[in-house]
């Protein structure tokens, strides 16, 4: 498989959440797209490429469902790839794609959240750590690549520094369980560390953390939590949102905390409280 392909499904397997079923399909539809560029590189493809392989699909007799979840694909692999640097132009952005779902994200139960966070023990490096790192996802509904591009200088006693999409950079306030787990962290296993400019959370080996580690730590402590279905760095995140809109937080203020530069991606959450009102109605009412 392509190196960027393979760079691109690890990315939305840590950081968007996806299911395993979705990514499959994304890395089908990237490489079926691949497969009609007769050889040139992302950096040579242009919206002729993406309109010769839509014709291809059409021609044979994809129904229009599947076209556009092709295209989806597409679109947000080049989001992907102008992103790292890899192409100079997102050629997503001049194709138009009908909406034909509403995501709606997984999402933790205040008691799961809970329960989730009670496995790191912190009495080892890595425990100390993972403690840290969840506690702070979940403080700050940041993305897992912010989170790991954190330096010691960037957290403070009741806000951190995130550089998000853009190098846009924001200030989100911390809770008193995250600055407790990050104080037991920090002051237990990094008081050699004299650099406000180094990393905050690395290895054992000192490096800094990355994406699929932390993945994989959450994977390890949900099923030690005992929950079953599959979530991801970027659920800690969904909970966040969905949670303090539940408790009445303004949209507007959400939106500034997850670094969202539209509103509207913020509303898919009102959208997730909505369909867990309906949910709460039809199983508690005597009448649903």
């Amino acid at each position: 498989m392509d190196r960027l392909v393979s760079d691109f499904l690890d990315f939305i397997r840590t950081e968007k959440g996806l299911s395993a079923n979705t990514i499959e399909a994304y890395g089908r539809d990237i490489e079926a797209f691949q497969a009609t560029l007769n050889g040139k590189g992302w950096k040579e493809t242009d919206g002729e490429s993406v309109l010769h392989f839509l014709s291809i699909l059409k021609e044979k007799g994809y129904a229009s469902s599947s076209i556009c979840r092709m295209l989806v694909a597409v679109k947000v692999f080049f989001r992907f790839l102008k992103r790292e640097g890899e192409v100079g132009v997102d050629l997503g952005r001049y194709f138009d794609s009908p909406k034909m779902w509403q995501l709606v994200p997984e999402v933790l139960s205040i008691e799961e959240v809970d329960v989730l966070l009670a496995q790191p023990k912190g009495e080892d490096f890595i425990g100390a750590r993972d403690k840290a790192v969840f506690e702070l996802l979940y403080a700050t509904g940041m993305r897992v690549s912010e989170l790991c591009s954190l330096k010691i200088c960037d957290v403070s006693d009741a806000f951190v520094k995130v550089r998000g999409k853009g190098k846009k950079e924001r200030l989100v306030p911390v809770g008193k369980k995250a600055i407790e787990a990050l104080d037991h962290y920090l002051t237990s296993f990094r008081t050699s560390v004299t650099e406000d400019n180094a990393p905050l959370f690395v290895s054992k080996k000192g490096q800094k953390i990355d994406r699929i580690t932390v993945w994989n730590r959450i994977k390890i402590y949900a099923k030690s939590a005992g929950i079953t279905r599959s979530i991801s760095p970027h659920t800690l995140r969904h909970s966040f949102a969905t949670h303090l809109l539940e408790n009445g937080a303004d949209l507007r203020l959400i939106q500034d905390m997850l670094g969202h530069e539209d509103i509207g991606t913020t509303d898919r959450y009102t959208h997730v409280t909505g369909s867990r009102l309906k949910a709460a109605f039809q199983a508690f009412h005597p009448r649903p």
